[in-house]
């Protein structure tokens, strides 16, 4: 590299630097560096793949709902779904990803998605625990995206955290409804708490300081929290409003802890986590062939779409 490449190569890396430094955004025509425009590519992915894998789980139970309101409740969710993957897509983009090619590397397991979606959702009380806990979950994690350094990043987040927040208040009113109903569904709802409350905690990723990617995304400003404070902060809004709900969680270890005026909890199986993360778990290859078989299934859409595009730009 000669002096003058280098001198350029400087004065762009300064200022990116100083758009982080005052917390501005960095918008897809700016200059950034090659490790920034990887490791969000990454993260918008795994968070894109994560919204259409997302639709399965709630999916399997819109023929079963018990109402008209709640199929109805339940299809516009899973439709919300659909959408924040293509929010999350177009902002990949952006960043000169091909989305097609981020589906390609979605079903050949060369890209994840969130683990909580390899878990079955074996009662209709999974709905609504799905809807307060994982979403519930994804609420803490999101929020703070909305100050992601990244422009379309942030923005997209926005909307998904406003439909987020009615989906965990959707999901809560069905619980409370079931809890006022008889004993077999009170026992239901105990059930699927008992189930989903510890995948719920591994949903923001592995501790802190097993976590390879936390301490540089938060000096570029895609995160703005660690692992652990996110899985702090949804522990201590979680407690309260099980009370209300009349639920309980299945940590012995839960408990107030007046010192640090957050809540003492257990340890989440992280063994557990990483079978599922390399494909162990029990949903994974379910989704993964249904994501296939709908992604080779629409083919003909695609193409038609597209040649439909290109005969009017004629």
């Amino acid at each position: 590299m000669t002096t003058s490449e280098t001198l350029q190569a400087d004065a762009l890396q300064g200022g990116f630097d100083e758009t982080i430094a005052r917390e501005q955004r960095v918008e897809p025509r700016d200059w950034m560096p090659d490790g920034y425009r990887k490791s969000l590519i990454r993260q918008i992915a795994q968070h894109a793949h994560s919204e259409i894998i997302g639709m399965q789980p709630e999916g399997n139970w819109l023929t079963r709902a018990p109402s008209l309101r709640r199929k109805a409740i339940l299809m516009a969710k899973v439709q919300d779904e659909a959408g924040h993957g293509l929010y999350l897509y177009s902002a990949a983009e952006t960043l000169g990803a091909d989305r097609a090619d981020l589906t390609v590397k979605l079903i050949e397991g060369k890209q994840k998605y969130s683990s909580i979606f390899n878990y079955p959702t074996l009662t209709y009380a999974d709905v609504g625990t799905i809807g307060w806990l994982v979403d519930g979950a994804a609420i803490c994690n999101q929020v703070p995206l909305c100050r992601s350094s990244f422009g379309p990043y942030a923005r997209a987040m926005i909307r998904v955290c406003k439909e987020e927040s009615f989906h965990q208040r959707q999901g809560y009113e069905l619980l409370a409804t079931m809890m006022r109903g008889t004993d077999e569904q009170r026992a239901m709802v105990q059930e699927s708490v008992n189930r989903w409350w510890w995948p719920a905690l591994m949903m923001f990723g592995p501790p802190d300081d097993e976590s390879p990617n936390t301490e540089q995304s938060m000096k570029w400003g895609i995160k703005r929290h660690t692992n652990d404070e996110l899985r702090q902060r949804f522990v201590d809004m979680s407690i309260p409003q099980a009370e209300a709900l009349g639920v309980t969680f299945p940590d012995p270890d839960l408990e107030w802890n007046d010192e640090r005026q957050s809540h003492d909890f257990g340890e989440p199986d992280w063994s557990e986590f990483m079978q599922v993360i390399k494909g162990n778990g029990a949903s994974n290859v379910e989704r993964i062939a249904n994501r296939r078989a709908a992604h080779f299934g629409g083919a003909w859409v695609r193409e038609a779409a597209m040649a439909f595009a290109a005969r009017n730009a004629s």
